[in-house]
């Protein structure tokens, strides 16, 4: 069901995943210049990969254990980016690389929560289900 808390939850990944990294920066280079998604290949196309899951997973709607598993996968996805970015920016010697960390960076973490979120209310759903089909 498309009206769900759940879409909201994933609209809200869809939106952060697709647009944020795009306007907000991720960090900013020792020369003073801030460095975006777009600055790098693999990276925005991480970002618009977790918001293409998060967007499938809104219409499987009528397939709730596969809109969870997709919503796990998009967990993976984000988790691994936070890895390269705490990587990024603990690792590499600091002025040299990195002046200063941005806003941008939590994006995945943001996204990690609505997700667990969204799976939290799919999770419930199903459970609710299975608690009507035992009534018939």
């Amino acid at each position: 069901m498309i009206q769900r808390i759940q879409t909201l939850f994933l609209v809200i990944v869809a939106l952060a995943s697709g647009i944020l990294p795009f306007v907000l920066n991720l960090w900013i280079d020792g020369e003073g210049a801030a460095v975006f998604a777009e600055s790098s290949l693999w990276i925005s196309i991480v970002f618009y990969a977790s918001a293409a899951l998060a967007l499938i997973s809104i219409f499987m709607f009528k397939n709730r254990q596969n809109q969870f598993v997709i919503n796990r996968l998009n967990m993976i996805l984000n988790l691994f980016l936070l890895g390269f970015f705490v990587y990024r920016s603990l690792n590499l010697s600091g002025e040299n690389t990195i002046s200063e960390k941005g806003i941008g960076m939590l994006i995945p973490v943001f996204s990690i929560v609505f997700l667990v979120l969204a799976n939290r209310a799919i999770k419930k759903d199903e459970d609710l289900v299975k608690s009507v089909d035992r009534l018939r």
